[in-house]
């Protein structure tokens, strides 16, 4: 089911922001990956321990040239991104890697993710190369990536993600 949204205001995210955060990625998760992810791993993900985890991650995220940004409608939290540094072997200086994008599943469609890409590709510079993971079997993902500039670059992995190879398909862009 969506929803009607206020207006979003894309923000760059701070501890503060780690538990509505986990919300969302939980969420996202267990709405995005339910035919691709085995389902008792998405039953068991917990927001609290995500929480945790984002609370760690927002404070050393800039030590490490991590920056999160958060989309948010009124006082609801309905999407984030992560952008760092390359972690690929084959990076080259100054690449940059978006390590994740999420919404709350209720306003998929309604031009959130797009507004997060564009403040990430804006603040990388559209001369930038980026690069992504995505789960091969995610077509809506996969989509939303090529409608932004992105293609499929030919290097592949597997992830064991629940107990589950999964395989995963890197996307560059530039």
């Amino acid at each position: 089911m969506t929803e009607q949204l206020d207006e979003v205001t894309i923000r760059i995210a701070g501890p503060d922001d780690a538990t509505p955060l986990a919300q969302v990625h939980v969420r996202s998760w267990q709405e995005a990956y339910a035919d691709i992810v085995p389902a008792a791993y998405l039953a068991s993900l917990d927001p609290e321990a995500r929480a945790q985890q984002w609370t760690t991650y927002l404070r050393k995220g800039p030590e490490d040239g991590i920056t999160t940004w958060v989309a948010v409608a009124g006082q609801r939290h309905v999407g984030f991104v992560s952008l760092g540094p390359a972690r690929d072997e084959d990076a080259r200086r100054g690449d940059r890697e978006i390590y994740s994008i999420y919404l709350d599943p209720g306003t998929w469609g309604h031009g959130v993710a797009r507004e997060l890409m564009r403040t990430v590709i804006a603040e990388a510079g559209e001369r930038s190369r980026i690069t992504l993971w995505v789960l091969a079997d995610n077509e809506r993902a996969r989509h939303f990536y090529r409608r932004h500039g992105f293609q499929a670059d030919g290097v592949e992995r597997f992830e064991d993600v629940g107990g589950a190879e999964l395989l995963e398909v890197r996307y560059r862009r530039n």
